[in-house]
């Protein structure tokens, strides 16, 4: 008797490290923000020190918006289809915002998720170790302690059930970029004991009409 698995369909992440080249053209465009502000905070969910609005248009970021993006979208639809339910070939996708965050000790961004039909997190500065982290006093006997400091994703299984998918914010996460349907919820958990800044950049990415 033969017994196999069958997975039933269902969306995920796609992720990957981005070039080094295509990381400080961000930081420069962060700095070149920083100049002349533009505060988001109104904008978002996140409880936390900083927003501010970047460029999406900006020339520092050209490679990333042709090359990068649309590779991991393109990935994203090959491995779970498209969420679009009109013909394809007549659409395309248009980078609708894109933001920093400065996070701060304490601070947290709740369970949201965005506008659009995808969204994208990079994790450009990473003060905290996780392992150390879930090692302090406040979450070393918690039940729950792989959600200290981390990123996670929220979702319903197929028997409804509340699942919680987390990324370990680790020094090695610096660089990296996850790419997810906009309306998957997911939220930023607070880290203690740092006098660091985390830094990460959002954006959301909606369809035009061709």
């Amino acid at each position: 008797m033969e017994i196999t698995e069958r997975n039933l369909p269902n969306t995920g992440l796609v992720e990957g490290k981005l070039p080094e080249e295509i990381i400080q053209n961000f930081w420069k465009l962060i700095e070149e923000s920083k100049k002349k502000p533009d505060d988001m905070k109104k904008e978002l969910a996140g409880n936390i020190n900083s927003s501010i609005r970047l460029d999406g248009n900006s020339k520092l970021i050209t490679d990333f918006m042709k090359k990068i993006l649309p590779s991991f979208i393109d990935k994203h639809i090959e491995s779970y289809g498209s969420p679009l339910r009109f013909n394809d070939s007549k659409v395309g996708f248009n980078l609708e915002k894109l933001w920093v965050n400065f996070q701060k000790k304490h601070e947290f961004n709740p369970p949201h998720d965005h506008s659009g039909l995808f969204s994208f997190v990079i994790w450009m500065k990473i003060p905290t170790s996780y392992e150390k982290q879930r090692k302090l006093p406040i979450a070393s006997e918690s039940n729950a302690d792989t959600l200290i400091s981390n990123f996670a994703f929220t979702y319903t299984d197929i028997l409804g059930k509340i699942k919680t998918f987390a990324y370990n914010m680790e020094k090695e996460a610096e660089g990296y970029m996850v790419v997810f349907p906009a309306q998957l919820y997911h939220q930023v958990f607070p880290f203690y004991e740092s006098k660091g800044e985390r830094v990460s950049i959002s954006g959301n990415i909606g369809v035009v009409t061709q």
